[in-house]
């Protein structure tokens, strides 16, 4: 039996659109869970496919750690997030044996693991597939923008913290996009500030402004700024401490799963993450395929 094509497995998706950082520790991870819940909260079914195939950490973010992979008929089944299933994830750390076991593979290996996630997942109807990558310019993302180049992907949204450090590589993540022909669809300025969990003062730890400023340079779109929340921290850390999936209780399951898109409500960066969203959102509609 044949396996169906890449594009054959997205023709029931409306956006595909890659995450990208151009330095590693930027919190791109945790604004594509943030990007999914929103999207998810406003009514858009997401899935999020985690192919930082080294660094897994999507699962755990969503609580999801633990959790198996199911194959059916029509390929492998994304785990969902909460029970009305308005968002699925797809990472290899489902395929692990231990959240502690590592990823030792070379560039093949890795690029044609990438390539079975796109053509084997059976994702359904979508309205976005969030394609989290990681950090920098390597194999991982040259074999997604290949095997993706025939569907024509949206584009790309990337991650920067203000530092110097990070805007001079998100420069080479944006000339990586241009070489490449990915659309960069705008530029999140993450851990802009800190909150204060007590007092809600956010005050400027590193700098501000800087990933503005670049998106103004490089005349690519600014989707917003996010400061450090340790509230967030702590929701994520709660619902994978909560979060334990019942096989044998379906219901106890169902409720359980449910809380994380309601529960990111509560927390101050969702309104941050709403806003982005939607502004994402309105770009993509105004340049529908």
């Amino acid at each position: 039996m044949s396996h169906p094509e890449v594009g054959d497995r997205l023709a029931s998706i409306k956006h595909v659109v890659l995450v990208l950082s151009g330095k590693g520790g930027v919190g791109k991870s945790s604004c594509t869970v943030q990007l999914a819940l929103s999207l998810a909260h406003q009514g858009h079914k997401v899935g999020v496919l985690d192919i930082d195939l080294c660094g897994p950490s999507i699962p755990r973010m969503l609580g999801l750690e633990g959790q198996q992979i199911h194959q059916a008929s029509a390929g492998w089944v994304p785990v969902f997030a909460d029970s009305e299933k308005r968002l699925g994830c797809m990472s290899i750390g489902f395929l692990l044996p231990n959240k502690d076991s590592s990823v030792v593979w070379r560039g093949p290996k890795k690029n044609a693991m990438i390539k079975q996630f796109l053509a084997d997942v059976y994702w359904g109807d979508l309205d976005y597939l969030l394609i989290d990558t990681p950090p920098g310019t390597s194999d991982e993302h040259l074999a997604a923008v290949e095997y993706l180049q025939e569907w024509n992907p949206d584009g790309a949204v990337i991650i920067t913290t203000p530092q110097a450090v990070a805007l001079a590589d998100v420069k080479k993540e944006i000339s990586f996009c241009t070489k490449v022909g990915l659309p960069v669809l705008g530029l999140i300025e993450n851990m802009s500030g800190f909150v204060c969990p007590h007092c809600a003062e956010c005050t400027n730890l590193f700098s501000t402004g800087g990933g503005e400023g670049l998106a103004k340079h490089m005349e690519i779109p600014f989707l917003g700024r996010a400061p450090i929340d340790p509230n967030l921290v702590m929701l994520l850390e709660q619902v994978d401490k909560t979060v334990v999936p019942n096989v044998n209780d379906p219901e106890a399951e169902k409720q359980t799963a449910a809380s994380i898109v309601e529960t990111y409500q509560h927390c101050e960066l969702s309104k941050i993450f709403a806003i982005i969203s939607k502004e994402l959102n309105q770009r993509l509609s105004a340049t529908k395929k």
